[in-house]
């Protein structure tokens, strides 16, 4: 190639160049010739593929000295599009299954003459399915990848629910409740991880839960109708709603993320920091990334809690405390659940104009102000539009902070951080309705108002201890 410069211009000539044979240099041994930094890393990479023994088969691949590419988005490619409603409808099943608790409870409490506390074993007994997907979600992935995902979540739910339909004894229905907190936990953290990965994902992250709250919507008002007005059916009868749901999952779920193994998930996201930690270790122990994951974890704790506890003990507060019909009781945990899913695809939109920081501050002192009037106003109606409300304003934390963690980790931290965040906080839906349940066993169920603004309070604090959040960089 040379280059001949005409006044102020400059032309380019390529000119033929003849290549000299090298192959025999390829016979040559290794040893002649120093390797470099990058055959080193190769043979190191190469070497770890063979011997399976490390955790991460690519923990010493080089830091990426590229540009970031571009973003996913939702409909690009094309399989995102099959990908992203698998997630939704899995959300879908996720919230169907958090919400019957709180429709079902005066029945199986009834069905099996059960006190305040063991009758909220229901709660607790997911906490052993979500620590375990919280422990093994990131091994999942490295493995099997979001295929395996996508079959071993779906399958825990439709063995947990064909179970329950045979309505056992409690013993037995309190175990099966831990198989479908394994399976909620590994989708929840899987599909959070993926979707805040991707361009715009405040909106894409808001209807995902919404659809959560969607689910949550239809379950009471399905098994309310069921049980109360549908020729007064056993309460387990629906759980036969709960099978072809979970069976739909399973189909859509697998079929759309079947290319998604786990070579293709270590391709996608290579480690990017010199730690000898697995990414587990990394993103829980080393800091400055492990501040991030345990405020994030701890402020999903406490809002999933809120989130279930009132979902879930509403009809009984609304039934005992405000004199309330056995139906209008049931659709106020409705209204709950539709507030939340609104909110959740409004605030979608508003929340990233604002920034998550500050409208995550802001939305939580309103929720703080309607909880206080549903507490201290005794009228049913009031109760029932201040919780419809409280739903609106809960509605975004969840989607608002995995975003938040996106934007402060590196991406190949996303899963082991955010999924072991959003499992974590999946158990709050299994330990405060327990605890609510556990002390309303001597004080009556009306204790439910001041554990809730409590833990708004504490959420409140973990949240402003996040660090600033930057534009997401990668």
């Amino acid at each position: 190639m040379a280059f001949h410069q005409n006044g102020g211009s400059s032309t380019c000539v390529v000119e033929p160049i003849e290549l000299a044979d090298v192959s025999n240099y390829l016979q040559e041994p290794v040893n002649k010739a120093p390797q470099s930094r990058t055959s080193l890393c190769i043979e190191e990479t190469r070497t770890s593929h063979e011997n399976i023994q490390n955790d991460d088969p690519v923990e010493n691949l080089p830091s990426p000295t590229t540009a970031s590419e571009q973003l996913d988005r939702w409909n690009h490619p094309r399989s995102n599009l099959y990908r992203t409603m698998a997630a939704f409808w899995s959300f879908i099943v996720m919230g169907s299954n958090d919400a019957a608790y709180g429709a079902l409870i005066p029945y199986l409490q009834a069905y099996y003459s059960l006190t305040f506390v063991v009758i909220s074993l229901v709660f607790l007994s997911p906490l052993v399915g979500y620590t375990a997907s919280a422990l093994l979600n990131n091994t999942i992935h490295l493995k099997f990848g979001q295929r395996g995902v996508a079959l071993i979540a779906p399958g825990c739910h439709l063995v947990a629910y064909i179970v329950i339909a045979f309505h056992p004894p409690y013993p037995v229905l309190v175990i099966i409740f831990m198989i479908a907190g394994f399976g909620n936990g590994l989708a929840d953290a899987a599909w959070n991880a993926w979707i805040g990965n991707m361009a715009n994902p405040n909106e894409v992250l808001g209807f995902l839960h919404a659809f959560y709250g969607l689910g949550a919507v239809l379950a009471p008002l399905i098994a309310t109708t069921m049980i109360t007005k549908g020729n007064r059916l056993p309460w387990y009868y629906f759980y036969y709603v709960m099978i072809s749901m979970a069976l739909l999952e399973l189909v859509t779920s697998a079929t759309a993320f079947w290319a998604a193994s786990g070579v293709v998930f270590r391709a996608k996201n290579p480690r990017t920091t010199e730690t000898k930690d697995n990414r587990m270790m990394e993103a829980l122990i080393r800091l400055p990334f492990a501040r991030v994951t345990w405020i994030c974890a701890l402020f999903l704790l406490g809002y999933v809690g809120i989130e279930v506890a009132l979902g879930g003990w509403i009809v009984k507060f609304m039934l005992e405390v405000r004199d309330g019909a056995e139906f209008a009781s049931g659709m106020t945990a409705t209204g709950f659940w539709m507030g939340l899913t609104v909110g959740r695809i409004i605030l979608g939109f508003v929340t990233p104009k604002l920034g998550e920081k500050l409208a995550i501050a802001i939305y939580l002192p309103l929720t703080m102000a309607l909880e206080l009037i549903f507490w201290l106003v005794p009228q049913f109606y009031v109760s029932a539009v201040a919780i419809s409300l409280q739903g609106f304003f809960l509605g975004p934390l969840f989607p608002a902070a995995v975003v938040a963690a996106t934007k402060l980790l590196p991406r190949h931290l996303h899963v082991s951080a955010i999924g072991f965040a959003a499992a974590f906080g999946g158990s709050g839906a299994a330990i405060f309705p327990f605890a609510v349940g556990a002390i309303a066993q001597g004080h009556g169920v009306k204790v439910l108002q001041p554990i809730i603004l409590a833990l708004l309070g504490v959420i409140t604090g973990l949240w402003l201890c996040l660090p600033r959040i930057h534009k997401k960089q990668e």
